[in-house]
């Protein structure tokens, strides 16, 4: 089995982003032609990326494939590297006070022996930019993985970590986008009842200790947790708490809070179901008054939304659906009202009715912040898979898109507030091909699934990128299905901006306050 060698980059930060940690420099006289002065973005220096542990099954393969995209005015030096993140000493769960459950026991951490796995073989070598990179791991064993890069190998680096489990509770595809280190996470839809194992990962990249909370609000409030204060995630290390061990109390519909009292963390669930499979949920967007749900397949046989309130204050939401001909509003689900500190949910059935379809949440009076994720089933019977949607925040600049497939890849892009154009580009495969680029226009209020231009001659998995060519904002993710053993498997990623670049002041300005 492969495990990652590679070590971190230790270098100090120039300017700290809350996403991640970014450095900038002045940019390069040559890339921009003498025009310094009117850049209102620089590419960053420096940024970091989180993957979770994939997967306890022994049934489990998992790809990595990592991507940077080629970026104006990054200069010639920098480089990227992944390394494995410390497993915890058996007996041992991060508490402060030494108190010990058994919350990791079954995400098969907790008792490797405190083994760093980083003198073995790396999963992957980042490539240059442009040029995607692939490896995988086989097995229950892989470890959470921690990377840093700078220089041109950092603007807008994605990692994307997709696991195919054959059989067992959560089989089906499993796909995440190694997020950077964070504050504080939202993740509704995530759940304690009987049938479902659900773990939120949390891991450490940095050289001093993070100690986390952990909340857990149902349909009637909080729910009582009896060990989700005060974990310990120690330096370079991952935590994988199972969730129905911080609660007895057993529910269908649960929004997870993760807040950091010092340091910073990577967070994902893990959502695994005994009947339909299981994938990542990945955290949705801060909370806000409106919100979109972008990509939700048009076969989805059952769509069930779970929206979270933070705070005392009610929410009421218009519901409306994203169709490829325009709003539509589900029949009998026109809004949605959500108590103050409460998880609410409802069904929408087959909400797409066979065309793409993106959620799009609004205030119907006046605006109380929320968070909102989807579960969406494809398939019938006992030949049915669930992936998530989360809240997305917008594409903004660029989004990037890593582990595409020629067969399989869907690309959902929503335009709710009004007619927007985008450049879509098709990076070259893995083992050959070259890249495509095309540009499209997305009329208002509709989701439109996009015909990606697939590289000439490819062989391997691509890229892919999203760049607004207007002022009008949009969301987008992708898909990714397979078929195996008539179970349709998929997995569904938002594509948010993808940290390339940063907002500086005006380059007639001193910019060394940001270089100290």
């Amino acid at each position: 089995m492969n495990r990652t060698t590679l070590s971190l980059i230790a270098a100090a930060t120039a300017l700290a982003a809350v996403t991640g940690f970014a450095a900038l420099s002045s940019p390069d006289p040559a890339a921009t032609d003498g025009t310094a002065g009117a850049a209102a973005h620089l590419p960053v220096e420096r940024t970091s990326l989180l993957c979770p542990s994939p997967s306890s099954s022994d049934l489990a393969e998992t790809t990595y494939t990592s991507f940077t995209p080629v970026t104006k005015g990054t200069g010639n030096g920098g480089g990227a590297e992944l390394r494995a993140a410390h497993r915890p000493q058996s007996g041992t769960d991060g508490r402060q006070d030494g108190e010990q459950t058994d919350q990791t026991d079954e995400a098969g951490q907790a008792d490797q022996g405190g083994e760093d796995a980083g003198s073995e073989k790396p999963v992957l070598e980042p490539g240059e930019p442009g040029k995607p990179v692939a490896g995988d791991t086989t097995g229950g064993e892989a470890p959470a993985l921690v990377g840093t890069a700078d220089g041109r190998f950092a603007p807008g680096w994605t990692v994307q970590q997709t696991t195919e489990v054959t059989a067992g509770t959560g089989r089906g595809l499993q796909g995440v986008t190694c997020t950077a280190p964070d504050t504080e996470f939202w993740f509704p839809g995530a759940s304690t009842e009987a049938g479902r194992t659900d773990y939120v990962h949390l891991t450490n990249p940095d050289d001093s200790a993070a100690v986390v909370d952990i909340e857990l609000h149902g349909e009637d409030g909080a729910l009582k947790t009896v060990v989700g204060e005060g974990i310990t995630v120690q330096p370079h290390s991952t935590e994988p708490v199972l969730l129905s061990t911080l609660t007895e109390e057993k529910q269908a519909d649960v929004t997870v809070h993760v807040t950091v009292r010092s340091g910073r963390v990577g967070a994902a669930v893990q959502a695994l179901d005994d009947k339909l499979g299981g994938d990542w949920l990945a955290a949705s967007a801060d909370p806000a008054g409106s919100l979109v749900l972008p990509g939700i397949p048009k076969d989805a046989t059952a769509v069930r939304l779970v929206v979270f309130a933070p705070g005392d204050t009610d929410a009421d939401l218009k519901v409306r659906l994203a169709s490829p001909s325009g709003p539509i509003t589900p029949a009998g689900h026109e809004t949605l009202h959500v108590k103050g500190g409460m998880t609410a949910a409802v069904d929408l059935g087959d909400v797409t009715r066979g065309e793409a379809g993106s959620l799009v949440l609004t205030p119907t009076d006046g605006s109380v912040p929320v968070v909102a994720a989807v579960r969406v089933l494809r398939g019938e019977g006992d030949a049915q898979e669930s992936a998530f949607i989360p809240a997305a925040r917008p594409v903004g600049t660029r989004a990037t898109s890593a582990g595409n497939t020629a067969e399989g890849t869907t690309l959902a892009v929503t335009a709710p507030e009004g007619t927007a154009r985008i450049k879509v580009t098709a990076s070259a495969g893995t083992e050959g091909g070259t890249a495509a680029s095309q540009t499209y226009t997305i009329k208002s209020g509709t989701t439109q699934h996009i015909d990606i231009p697939v590289p000439d001659g490819l062989k391997g998995t691509y890229a892919l990128t999203v760049e607004p060519r207007s002022d009008t904002p949009v969301y987008a993710s992708r898909t990714l299905a397979a078929t195996e053993d008539d179970v349709p498997a998929f997995t569904v990623q938002p594509l948010p901006d993808d940290r390339g670049t940063v907002a500086v002041p005006e380059a007639e300005q001193d910019l060394s306050v940001l270089q100290r």
